[in-house]
């Protein structure tokens, strides 16, 4: 008599990572190279016995990102880099090397280069990218050579991750790519701009709302379920 309760709650779990996914999609809209996240929802089927009813599960443990490309917005910042096109920059984050699409890069003190949350920019070679002291003009060319006052120092690391669905998400728009990345033959590095978000907000508001009433009717179903289970139960008593 319970198997219709433990189904929905298998739902109502799933309901609410989705609801997290979105929450985090909406307080990330306004990120540089944010990628809008969500939930896949699966479902198993399992055999109750011979000319008896099946029972179907569904579970939503599995994530998803969005890899569509955000808008340009022209900066004109010497260090603000934006990917047209496939792939992702390679940053060094306490020893581990991650791909992001925030290209709003710092000079420090020492001359390295890096992103706002202090994550080393890495160049094809996996070593920080750093711009020599003193450098008046800094250029940054289609396919990522970094130069300094015309000189060129590095070139900027452009990376697609080998198995895109197996990215774990990381703080800062950034990703790690467990399966290995390689590096892009062509990329198109765009200097003076950012990607922002990919976030539709209008649609994640209509999601969460979907989200919401679907979360709320599996509720009311599970209280109504209670209800009938206890009265049952109250019968057999008597």
């Amino acid at each position: 008599m319970g198997d219709s309760i433990y189904t929905t709650l298998g739902r109502q779990a799933g309901l609410l990572r989705e609801m997290n996914a979105i929450a985090q999609n909406v307080a990330n809209a306004g990120t540089t190279g944010y990628r809008a996240g969500g939930i896949l929802f699966s479902e198993h089927v399992v055999r109750t016995g011979r000319d008896q009813p099946s029972i179907s599960m569904s579970t939503g443990d599995a994530q998803l990102t969005n890899l569509a490309q955000g808008a340009l917005e022209q900066t004109g910042g010497s260090l603000d880099l934006a990917i047209e096109g496939e792939g992702f920059f390679l940053i060094d984050r306490g020893g581990t090397q991650l791909l992001t699409r925030g290209g709003a890069f710092l000079a420090g003190p020492d001359g390295g280069v890096t992103t706002e949350q202090g994550d080393a920019l890495l160049d094809q070679g996996g070593a920080p990218v750093f711009v020599p002291a003193g450098t008046g003009a800094i250029h940054v060319g289609v396919d990522g050579t970094l130069s300094a006052d015309g000189a060129p120092v590095a070139q900027v690391a452009v990376v697609a991750p080998l198995e895109p669905d197996r990215m774990e998400r990381r703080a800062g728009a950034a990703f790690e790519a467990e399966a290995g990345f390689a590096s892009v033959e062509e990329p198109r590095v765009l200097q003076g701009f950012l990607e922002a978000s990919n976030v539709d907000p209008v649609l994640e508001i209509a999601r969460m709302v979907a989200v919401q009433n679907a979360y709320e009717a599996g509720q009311s179903f599970m209280d109504a379920e209670d209800q009938r289970l206890r009265s049952v139960t109250r019968l057999l008593e008597q």
